[in-house]
């Protein structure tokens, strides 16, 4: 019996996502009632391996060539588990379950939020036939694995810090709230899939890692991720206000002529 060798690669990414969704799943576990705070950051590390096999999953699938539907339905399925559902209990558990029903509110919106995020870049990301396209230079709103890699790194920065993050219920409910308005929002989120190096791209990077040796200097080495992720957050919000500004003033200077013109005419 022959083993068609080309048709067995396309196995090997979807195990690597199914992988992504072990990941997820024993996080989960990990969280349940009475776990503790050991629990919660074995949890947490767990939800950093989910992120690294989704990373992973779609290289090996381009380096080998076996991009498929399939793949793309299954990645956005995995990482609902894996990013949605698995960090939101996380953080429900560890801090804002003393909220009661507005903690288990905030929680769901996060989950619904990355749900409608994956639908709606899944039918953006497909052809009519299901195939992928070619991934552009920017996404629509906050990627799910960035929003939830922000709340594990304050897991994981909490551990270093002997728990005194997860006291703050308040603050981490607001952090859930504003990552699901991200993920459901149209601001437009660098995917770094055609990353060129200009002098500009080379002053960022640089700007990037030297902020982020000072954090990991003054505060905890654990706060670095933290710092990263917020950075890139923070250079959406600001590339969406510039973009909403240029084109507040694109349609100012436009309507100017048209504004002079009936002036004109009104004079005579």
């Amino acid at each position: 019996m022959r083993v068609n060798l080309r048709k067995s690669l396309f196995l090997l990414p979807n195990m690597i996502t199914l992988s992504s969704v072990f990941c997820g799943f024993q996080a989960i576990v990990l969280c349940g009632e009475g776990a503790s705070e050991t629990a919660f950051f074995q949890a947490a590390l767990l939800i950093v391996y989910a992120m690294f096999f989704d990373i992973l999953d779609g290289r090996v699938a381009r380096l080998t060539k076996t991009q498929s539907a399939l793949g793309v339905q299954l990645d956005s399925l995995a990482d609902v588990i894996s990013f949605g559902v698995a960090p939101a209990a996380l953080v429900y558990r560890w801090s804002l379950q003393p909220l009661g029903n507005v903690g288990l509110f905030a929680c769901f919106a996060f989950v619904a939020a990355g749900v409608l995020r994956l639908a709606r870049f899944n039918v953006l990301s497909t052809l009519e036939t299901g195939a992928p396209k070619k991934p552009g230079k920017y996404i629509l709103g906050l990627p799910i694995p960035g929003a939830a890699g922000i709340l594990v790194s304050l897991v994981v920065a909490n551990h270093s810090v002997g728990g005194q993050l997860g006291q703050r219920p308040l603050l981490l409910l607001a952090v859930v709230l504003v990552l699901a308005a991200c993920m459901v929002s149209t601001m437009p989120f660098r995917s770094f899939k055609d990353l060129r190096l200009t002098g500009g791209t080379l002053a960022f990077i640089a700007l990037a890692v030297l902020s982020t040796v000072l954090v990991a200097v003054q505060l905890k080495p654990a706060f670095a991720l933290v710092w990263l992720l917020v950075w890139y957050l923070v250079i959406a919000l600001c590339e969406a206000v510039l973009g909403l500004w240029s084109r507040l003033t694109r349609r100012l200077i436009a309507d100017a002529p048209e504004a002079e013109q009936e002036a004109t005419s009104d004079a005579e």
